[in-house]
């Protein structure tokens, strides 16, 4: 069994002759004791494995924040399979790079999900100058669910020798095609210990979290970090602020995580009620933060609102503890260490702005696909060069002299739009690909509630509407990737 199943073993042996055995997962109505949890993952694990589900097989699960995902993870965990958590609103053009990266054996689905670029057994191959298409062998409907799972042909991934996956996660490279983490059993643990000693989870610690559980927020501040101290962790699918709300001030929530769109909402709404436990973490990451609604979420609630950084290359990396400077990202965690340097990795002043390097123990050094990155002299490639185990995260920042970190941007077109990100050439290539365009212009816009869109400028060589323009984008990227605005210039 792999590091998450461990997990679970373990937080269940220690509840075992206690009554009711902890709340391990609460979803709405939904409670599972962990007893309960390990009952239906040593179930689920046998069905899979019926399946054809081996040890290193990599399965995606493309679910969203609910307790099936859980449930799914840890049977993988039990099989010795690697773990690889999607996005359910990926588009066809990142699923089929996710494939061809990944290889997946199987792929987890909501009802009803396509997977178009699937080729069934037997059917026509692929042209030879074309990327092979997976080979679908089965498509079946797990049992007690609406869930589907599709097996493909089975095919290796290549790694570098002596590294074990455990679990991947997928995020965007520079150019804006997915890029595989690769997380063993010392990145998990790494993650896990970082948020256990910083925000001093334990057993007794009730997690929850708005984030999807294939993204970093999500994942390692929801589902790792919970599950490593035998925490409850409690999951909300549906981003509404009012339940979220509810959450803080009446469910006793220790942890809770979200945008910084989410919190500026739970900020306004009238009749929230202030927190009542004094103890409570709220942990503001995937965009920035505005001083405005931290100040007035700590009035609302008056609980502090912390800004924190964190990315799927790296786990953990800086949070404002005390929530007294919501202009910075803090202090590193535990076991973290951050400098600010030029792309060779040589440290640059207190108050300078250069590249930020961080280097802890979960940090990753495995990628899929693996690829060669252009580079200017001995400088080291963005979100995936190592130099001593640091590695160079592609965010621009400073530290002060206290060692608290202000992020100042990035060294390439990444940004963030709901927490996801979104590579803005990729945006531009997509208006340009449309007829009568001659250039266009991506860049990101936000409003007074702390949201974030895309909103692009174009220059064209013949008629053309903003309506023709953003539908064409919805035909080809993932909505959060589409343009909220398009301006003629």
């Amino acid at each position: 069994m792999s590091l998450l199943y461990e997990w679970l073993d373990h937080a269940a042996g220690a509840r075992r002759g206690t009554a009711g055995g902890g709340q391990a997962l609460v979803y709405r109505d939904t409670y599972l004791s962990w007893h309960g949890l390990q009952h239906r993952v040593d179930r689920r694990a046998n069905e899979l494995k019926g399946a054809g589900i081996e040890a290193g097989d990599w399965v995606g699960l493309m679910l969203g924040s609910v307790p099936e995902f859980v449930v799914l993870a840890l049977a993988l965990s039990k099989l010795d399979a690697v773990v690889v958590p999607l996005d359910p609103i990926l588009g066809g053009r990142d699923l089929d790079m996710v494939f061809a990266a990944a290889h997946l054996r199987a792929l987890v689905t909501r009802p009803n999900a396509l997977v178009p670029f699937a080729t069934p057994a037997g059917a026509t191959a692929s042209p030879p100058n074309e990327r092979p298409r997976a080979v679908l062998e089965s498509r079946r409907r797990l049992s007690g669910t609406l869930l589907t799972c599709s097996t493909f042909e089975r095919r290796s991934v290549k790694l570098p020798a002596g590294v074990i996956p455990e679990v991947v996660l997928f995020t965007l490279d520079g150019g804006g095609d997915p890029k595989g983490v690769v997380r063993q059993r010392r990145q998990l643990e790494g993650i896990a210990s970082a948020f256990a000693s910083t925000l001093a989870i334990d057993a007794e610690t009730r997690v929850t979290t708005a984030a999807g559980l294939h993204s970093s927020q999500g994942f390692d501040l929801g589902f790792c970090a919970a599950l490593a101290q035998g925490a409850g962790l409690v999951l909300d699918d549906e981003l509404v602020a009012a339940r979220l709300a509810k959450a803080l001030a009446e469910q006793g929530a220790d942890v809770l995580a979200a945008t910084p769109a989410l919190f500026a909402a739970m900020a306004r709404m009238p009749t929230a009620k202030p927190c009542r436990s004094r103890r409570t973490h709220c942990i503001s990451s995937g965009e920035p933060l505005d001083p405005a609604v931290a100040r007035a979420f700590r009035k609302r609630f008056q609980v502090p609102l912390l800004s924190c950084y964190q990315a799927m290359e790296t786990g953990p990396v800086a949070i404002d503890r005390d929530g007294q400077h919501p202009a910075t990202v803090g202090l590193p965690f535990a076991g973290v260490e951050i400098r600010v340097a030029d792309g060779q990795g040589t440290a640059m002043p207190a108050g300078a702005r250069g590249s930020v390097w961080v280097r802890c123990a979960g940090v990753s050094a495995t990628f899929v696909p693996p690829v060669k990155l252009r580079t200017r002299g001995n400088e080291v490639p963005i979100g995936r060069g190592h130099s001593d185990g640091w590695l160079r995260t592609g965010d621009i920042g400073s530290l002060d002299r206290d060692g608290r970190l202000t992020l100042c941007g990035r060294e390439d077109d990444l940004v963030k739009v709901d927490g996801r990100r979104v590579a803005l050439g990729e945006v531009e290539g997509c208006l340009e690909a449309f007829a009568n365009v001659r250039s266009a212009e991506a860049r990101l816009e936000y409003d007074d509630l702390g949201s974030s869109r895309v909103v692009a400028r174009v220059q064209r060589d013949g008629h053309c509407t903003p309506k023709q323009l953003m539908d064409h984008c919805a035909q080809h990227l993932a909505p959060h990737k589409v343009p909220a605005r398009v301006e003629f210039g």
